[in-house]
């Protein structure tokens, strides 16, 4: 509790500051009270489907115990106000992958986007020392034509009633897209500009949840 308490405390500057307040506030005061305090008036978490984060939060109560997570891998846009976190998380009797992404507010706050994970493996330790990655700044002009091919890929094309949604940072040089199928499997994927090209640097497959 000592240590929660501490990185709570601590000074957000980074996306990286960001989760870890996020995760230490899941032990300080709750589970879904810290995704609800974190989480942008329009971001979207998936219950499979994509659902507003806020309005599936409201007077939720928090599980007795919280998850524990920590990013394993930070991809940040040039001018590093946007950033998407990947990582494992472990609950007492389950543990899988997250991927979070967060923007920074004009005023300088940070707030999550989007979040999904998976459910998937045996629990092991929680990464301290994540790799940070940060997209190039270089070769304006030809970003911005490859920005536009990006519209036009098959993860943002819907089915109804799956749905799909489209991020880039501010200043292009990071994508997020994600897709939600029928059945509630879903895709995730990140890109960073190099100076030349985008590339991947995330793509998470989520299966279908099981049917009970």
């Amino acid at each position: 509790m000592i240590l929660a308490l501490l990185l709570a405390s601590a000074p957000v500057v980074t996306a990286l500051d960001a989760e870890r307040a996020f995760a230490a506030d899941a032990q300080r005061i709750g589970q879904w009270s810290a995704f609800a305090k974190w989480a942008d008036p329009t971001a979207v978490m998936f219950t499979p489907q994509a659902t507003w984060a806020q309005d599936w939060l409201k007077g939720r109560a928090n599980p007795p115990r919280g998850l524990r997570w920590a990013a394993a891998k930070s991809f940040v846009s040039c001018d590093g106000r946007t950033a998407v976190n990947s990582g494992p998380w472990r609950a007492p009797r389950a543990s899988g992958t997250f991927t979070t992404l967060w923007l920074r507010q004009a005023s300088g706050t940070w707030r999550w986007t989007v979040d999904g994970g998976d459910e998937a493996g045996r629990p092991g330790p929680l990464p301290t020392r994540p790799l940070v990655r940060r997209a190039s700044c270089a070769n304006k002009a030809a970003r911005l034509g490859q920005i536009e091919a990006a519209y036009d890929a098959p993860i943002n094309r819907p089915s109804s009633p799956g749905a799909t949604g489209f991020t880039r940072s501010a200043d292009g040089t990071l994508l997020y897209q994600w897709k939600v199928a029928p059945d509630g499997s879903r895709r995730q994927v990140a890109k960073l500009w190099t100076g030349a090209r985008f590339e991947g640097v995330l793509d998470q497959r989520i299966a279908a949840p099981a049917k009970r």
